[in-house]
């Protein structure tokens, strides 16, 4: 449950809808036509019906009601997805829709499509948090400043000793989301068992031909019960949310009355204290790297799929990831515009 008035703290809309219900029905119906293009080319269906469901691709509406009784039933929603496609397509060529694959060859490559844009948007966020803390840097790290361990006074130091800290994490999973993306974006057709047997001795060039169309790479193992890449991709996010958490907490501890070793625009109001500049940003950084340490144990356990294909595993997956990838937007978000309202930072009392 989510209230409405949580939403611009804890969520992101931009990242919800790179997640969301039509983006990934659309997601599932660009592998369907792929799909078929691909069989046609090596003749696993014939070419008319490739055309067949081209023809009704662009505007195929599934009803989303039936696919939610469905998936009820079923435990995923590809089989009445499929179904409803083919009611539309017609009987000479229905048994040509979904040849060979299984749900779960759709709902993982479509989840490779619709984590594309997603990366984007990270990669565009990290480089602004990234930006802002070089701004920093460049304003303020000569100030002297009280290094603290074990939050006991111990030696001076910069600001700029702080901040690099600070913006090195940052930088590095800059510089590991590349290779995230050549983990995530990948195809999956592999059938039901992960053995591919309707395609027989064209399975490579059927799914080299898929790959292309559809702007994802072929792995060389069968994804469906080896989900590393699912478990690899939680760590990272939970990674950048914990480099934005350790900016958060100091920055709260630098904000504490008393200490003032950093001044910040727009600090939150309390009911009681109107006095008060809460460091809110701040805090939801810690609260969001947190979130995401949490739920980093969930994912793990969903790396246990029993034999070819998990149902209890996958679904696990369906309910952890989408909520760690958009608290790391929204911890992004979050952290940009709390550096951008540094007005002062470090302590002029201090002798370097």
């Amino acid at each position: 449950m989510s209230l409405a008035f949580l939403d611009r703290l804890l969520h992101d809309d931009a990242t919800a809808k790179l997640l969301g219900t039509q983006t990934t029905l659309d997601a599932m119906l660009r592998f369907e036509l792929a799909l078929a293009r691909a069989s046609a080319r090596h003749g696993l269906i014939s070419d008319a019906a490739r055309l067949a469901i081209e023809a009704v691709g662009s505007s195929f509406i599934p009803d989303l009601q039936k696919l939610t009784e469905a998936t009820l039933k079923d435990g995923v929603v590809v089989p009445e997805f499929v179904r409803q496609l083919r009611s539309v397509i017609g009987d000479t060529h229905e048994k040509s829709v979904h040849f060979g694959a299984t749900s779960q060859d759709v709902i993982d490559t479509a989840l490779a499509l619709t984590l594309a844009p997603v990366l984007d948007l990270l990669h565009l966020r990290l480089t602004a948090v990234d930006t802002k803390l070089a701004a920093l840097q460049e304003k303020f790290a000569a100030t002297p400043l009280m290094g603290r361990t074990r939050m006991q006074a111990a030696i001076p130091i910069t600001v700029g000793d702080r901040l690099s800290v600070w913006r090195r994490p940052v930088q590095r999973q800059i510089e590991t989301l590349d290779s995230q993306r050549r983990a995530l974006l990948i195809l999956s057709l592999a059938g039901a068992a992960g053995t591919a047997e309707k395609f027989g001795d064209t399975i490579d060039a059927v799914r080299r031909d898929m790959a292309t169309d559809l702007g994802l790479a072929v792995p060389d193992f069968v994804p469906h019960a080896d989900r590393a890449r699912m478990a690899d991709f939680a760590g990272w996010l939970s990674l950048t949310s914990g480099a934005l958490g350790k900016i958060g907490q100091d920055v709260a501890l630098m904000a504490q009355t008393g200490i003032g070793e950093i001044a910040l625009s727009g600090g939150g109001k309390s009911s009681a204290m109107p006095h008060k500049q809460n460091p809110v940003r701040a805090e939801l950084l810690v609260t969001l790297a947190r979130y995401n340490a949490t739920q980093l144990a969930g994912m793990h356990q969903a790396l246990i799929h029993e034999q070819e294909r998990s149902g209890a595993a996958w679904t696990l997956e369906w309910m952890i990831l989408p909520d760690m990838i958009e608290a790391t937007a929204t911890a992004l978000r979050h952290a940009e515009a709390l550096l951008g309202s540094v007005e002062r930072m470090g302590d002029a009392t201090v002798v370097a």
